[in-house]
């Protein structure tokens, strides 16, 4: 009989979807926002999402309660339209942790917003996580491992577009990165939607100005869209991505407000600044892998073949510390961490033997 396990409280849901999916271990939450009527729109719409990459789901949602019962991963070609509470990130966050390990490769078109400022930026996710799943899965022929933006999207009525394609592997490589080398060069994208394209401009300069007084290589570019590849509202952001000498990389990315938000127009200056500030805190963080795959890469390590895999982080961050809980929940799987480095954390496992069933051995 398959195992069920009971949480309570609205906190990581994300988390507690993904290691279901993969251990296969049903799910019942409780109390989910009892004083807001149960669960948001965007949760209910991930669900929705997950139905779609998976076979024999079966989610019952009452009131504040939600029993999940998870499928097999299928994967395949979809189209989703994503809540726009919610930046198409907090989508993709669970593609990436899952996508390897279905039985077609995945290749999801995700409607909806791009840029906000509650998730990472799809730039961000696209430079950090992609060549870290890239070490896990090593090549593999047939689809590439790629996020493709086809429009922007800003808050509040979004119109933005990504293609996310994905292979299979039968089974993961496990992976030592142990030296995070130094920053040699700083990249990045300005994006203005729907204003006028000098603002991409001064955002540019702002943050130029900032990091040449760090190190000479840095070169970021701007993205105008104009037409339907600008989304439904007017907005605009920057990413930054600093690489080191050992292919190791730290994102950051600030977005202007809403329009209609209470907090008024955004200043492309201070954006510029916010992100160049939240770079700073990323290198400062160090580590091979910055704060936003923090619970991908502890994803990749314990479902992986029965070998040890040991990776330098930073800071741990409250996220990060939930889902090393949820992972002892799941699998029963303790990592080792090594604060000895401090401020840094070596984290050691040895995977719990996962193989993708579905995908045949040729």
């Amino acid at each position: 009989m398959v195992a069920t396990l009971k949480f309570r409280g609205s906190n990581c849901l994300r988390q507690r979807i993904i290691l279901s999916l993969l251990t296969g271990k049903s799910l019942i939450i409780e109390d989910i926002r009892p004083d807001e009527d149960g669960m948001n729109d965007y949760e209910i719409n991930l669900l929705e999402l997950v139905q779609k990459i998976t076979n024999g789901t079966r989610i019952q949602i009452r009131g504040t309660r939600l029993q999940f019962n998870p499928g097999s991963l299928i994967g395949g070609e979809f189209t989703h339209n994503c809540h726009v509470q919610r930046s198409i990130s907090y989508y993709l966050e669970l593609l990436l942790s899952v996508a390897a390990f279905c039985k077609k490769p995945l290749q999801a078109t995700l409607n909806g917003v791009t840029n906000d400022q509650i998730d990472p930026n799809v730039d961000a996710l696209k430079a950090s996580a992609l060549p870290l799943i890239k070490r896990f899965i090593g090549d593999v022929e047939g689809t590439k491992l790629d996020i493709k933006v086809n429009a922007r999207g800003f808050k509040p009525e979004g119109g933005g577009q990504i293609l996310f394609s994905c292979p299979i592997v039968r089974q993961l490589q496990p992976v030592r990165l142990e030296d995070d080398g130094k920053v040699k060069r700083v990249r990045g994208v300005a994006v203005a939607a729907r204003v006028s394209p000098q603002t991409a401009n001064r955002m540019i300069e702002t943050s130029k100005g900032l990091l040449l007084q760090f190190l000479p290589d840095v070169y970021i570019y701007s993205d105008h869209n104009k037409g339907k590849q600008s989304g439904l509202s007017p907005g605009f952001s920057i990413t930054l991505v600093a690489e080191t000498t050992e292919g190791c990389t730290y994102t950051s990315s600030a977005v202007s407000n809403a329009k209609g938000s209470g907090d008024g127009p955004s200043v492309p200056e201070d954006v510029a600044k916010e992100a160049t500030y939240m770079l700073y805190e990323e290198i400062q963080r160090g580590g091979c892998v910055d704060s936003t795959c923090q619970s991908l890469v502890l994803t990749l390590m314990a479902f992986n073949q029965k070998d040890v895999s040991k990776v330098k982080l930073g800071e741990l961050t409250t996220y990060t510390i939930h889902f090393l809980r949820h992972l002892k929940e799941f699998c029963g799987l303790t990592f080792q961490l090594d604060s000895s480095a401090h401020p840094y954390v070596i984290a050691t496992c040895q995977g719990i033997g996962f193989k993708n069933l579905s995908r045949p051995t040729r």
